[in-house]
């Protein structure tokens, strides 16, 4: 079976590394160059940020994340010789309104992963001693990790640009889906050229709008931008991920700390902007003030695809027997990539589902209010 894949990103590589892997033929389409917008910008938390806060559908994709994208490391990296680097650092959260539904989540919706204890005076310095003295108690995940994301996706495009099922086509937007009877005949890229597959995958993310009026449907997904601040210290210097007010620290093994993020409702722009970049800097000192001996070496910023509950989208196209989605995860398309990216290939191949596909249906989807 040929299967053409219209967005390169997270979930558009992991759909096509859960494919080929059992034997599908696969082309992957993507506007730009691969791996560049929302996956490539975030932070690579493994974990939602305050699971609570989120449906229980987005944490049932996500608690699997860190597993799989270790047994994914373990078979690609021999291959490409780019480790995923997953950072096993911990995190502190200093949310004093979040203490008691943190330390219950657990236990309450088994997630071992997400157990957490109460820190206060020396036990906190002992975990880390670069934080703030003013922030005096905090609860600690030990078992959450992040991701660098940059690493993780050039390992996979690194193995599919080299796999004998495989074809890549980069800076190649694809415009047009020729709909009949209920079938996607072939779709054309914007110089006019046939795409030809047995079936066909949107994981265009924050673009994924674009397809509404081709499908007659309503597909809420929205650009929303986040920008992020990269300072640069010594390898290890901080030893736990922080967060406090949705601003978050993330330590790379090598030094680098991702600060971040902001949101913001303005289209397609992904310029920074000075005020946005102090609000960050000012929270992440807030919570390490030593940072700010440190440079400063890359701003920027990306846009999530925004959907109502942060739900995804994942499933068979309603009325449209050869077009699949996997789009709409909004800040946490990498922590539920690996199993959004499996639920996908076990629908598409009419397999038995680990979790429950009616949580993710396209049948979610409407048709547009005409006015």
């Amino acid at each position: 079976m040929h299967i053409a894949i219209i967005g390169a990103g997270v979930s558009g590589l992991l759909t096509a590394l859960e494919l080929i892997e059992h034997g599908c033929q696969v082309s992957i389409f993507d506007q730009q160059q691969a791996g560049q917008a929302a996956s490539w910008a975030g932070g690579g938390i493994l974990s939602p940020m305050y699971p609570w806060r989120y449906p229980q559908a987005v944490n049932t994709l996500a608690q699997n994340g860190k597993t799989l994208y270790q047994q994914w490391n373990q078979k690609l990296q021999p291959l490409t010789g780019i480790d995923f680097e997953i950072h096993d650092t911990g995190m502190l959260i200093f949310d004093e309104s979040d203490f008691e539904i943190g330390l219950n989540y657990a236990k309450k919706h088994r997630e071992p992963m997400q157990h957490a204890s109460y820190l206060d005076g020396n036990p906190l310095q002992q975990v880390n001693s670069r934080i703030n003295s003013k922030l005096e108690q905090a609860i600690y995940f030990p078992e959450l990790s992040n991701i660098r994301n940059p690493r993780l996706l050039q390992s996979i495009m690194a193995y599919l640009k080299q796999h004998p099922l495989v074809r890549f086509f980069e800076h190649r937007p694809v415009v047009k889906l020729h709909i009949q009877q209920h079938q996607i005949g072939y779709v054309l890229d914007e110089s006019g050229i046939k795409i030809e597959a047995d079936q066909f995958v949107i994981a265009t993310g924050a673009w994924s709008q674009h397809w509404s009026q081709q499908l007659d449907l309503d597909i809420p997904v929205h650009p929303v931008q986040g920008q992020m601040v990269l300072f640069k210290a010594p390898a290890q210097w901080l030893p736990t991920m922080c967060m406090n007010n949705v601003m978050y620290l993330i330590p790379r093994q090598d030094g680098h700390i991702v600060c971040g993020s902001s949101m913001a409702h303005c289209g397609f722009n992904t310029l920074p902007d000075s005020t946005t970049k102090q609000n960050i800097v000012d929270a992440c000192l807030e919570m390490v003030p030593e940072l700010a001996q440190f440079p400063i070496v890359k701003q920027w910023a990306g846009l999530r695809p925004s959907s109502p509950t942060g739900i995804p989208y994942i499933g068979q196209v309603p009325e449209i027997d050869n077009l699949w989605i996997n789009a709409g995860h909004f800040r946490n398309g990498l922590c539920m990539g690996p199993a959004s990216a499996q639920l996908l290939r076990q629908l598409m191949l009419k397999q038995p589902t680990d979790i429950n596909p009616a949580l993710y249906s396209p049948e979610r989807l409407s048709k547009p209010v005409m006015v």
